[in-house]
């Protein structure tokens, strides 16, 4: 009957021409050194060269270079798109939380470019038109006010931004904005992570599909998926 003092005795000691690849795995360089001679490492080294250990390394490689390109297909892509390209959203009606407008474009998101950084859309919000107050918990967010005047709050702050404007704001912040003007605002919107696209998808239909009416609950459960908080849905004691 073999001893466990005996079988590891004997697993120190398989013959490197037999398992070359097993033979080195197993082993740190100084076990190499201390168990077994210069002249065994040679003989595992020349296995390793040998007709079917070179196939087989061979397919090793081949197998490894096919999954880094995989996982390399599985980041982000380059992306091109013109102005009305892109996911195009339908806000389904919410009632008294106030819309913004009733569609908008998500163009930059893990779902559709793979980014794990980014978030951007496109929207154009008309006179009168109000994005409600609200704040990021984990996201900065930059707007970029292409046409139109828009009247925005942050925090305890008042600024009135024209075309060309850009606002900009970290997490936790309240923010509003109102179209003040005439003319429609078109407005860029980036976050500095993925987030709140989960909430925007949550509460809207894409376009073409029917948009049916969202109740408080639902919205309440897209806000705390997309990581917002808005004032007109948060409990009493929080307002």
């Amino acid at each position: 009957m073999q001893t466990c003092k005996s079988k590891r005795a004997s697993e120190n000691h398989i013959q490197p021409w037999k398992n070359p690849l097993r033979w080195f795995a197993d082993r740190s360089f100084s076990e190499l050194r201390r168990v077994h001679s210069p002249s065994a490492i040679d003989a595992a080294v020349r296995a390793l060269y040998a007709p079917g250990m070179k196939k087989i390394i061979l397919s090793v490689v081949v197998m490894l270079l096919a999954a880094i390109c995989y996982a390399q297909s599985q980041g982000a892509k380059s992306l091109v798109l013109e102005k009305n390209e892109g996911e195009t959203r339908v806000r389904r009606p919410r009632g008294a939380l106030a819309t913004p407008s009733a569609e908008f474009i998500l163009k930059v998101t893990p779902e559709n470019s793979g980014s794990k950084h980014l978030v951007l859309g496109t929207e154009v919000i008309p006179p009168g038109g109000v994005i409600p107050k609200h704040k990021h918990l984990e996201q900065d967010e930059i707007l970029l006010i292409q046409t139109g005047t828009a009247h925005v709050t942050l925090d305890d702050k008042e600024y009135d931004v024209h075309a060309g404007g850009t606002v900009f704001f970290p997490a936790q912040t309240w923010v509003s904005l109102k179209n003040t003007g005439a003319d429609n605002i078109n407005v860029v919107f980036i976050f500095s992570a993925p987030g709140f696209e989960k909430n925007m998808r949550c509460s809207s239909v894409l376009a073409g599909q029917t948009a049916s009416p969202i109740n408080a609950d639902e919205l309440k459960a897209c806000a705390h998926e997309g990581h917002v908080e808005y004032e007109a849905l948060a409990p009493a004691e929080k307002k």
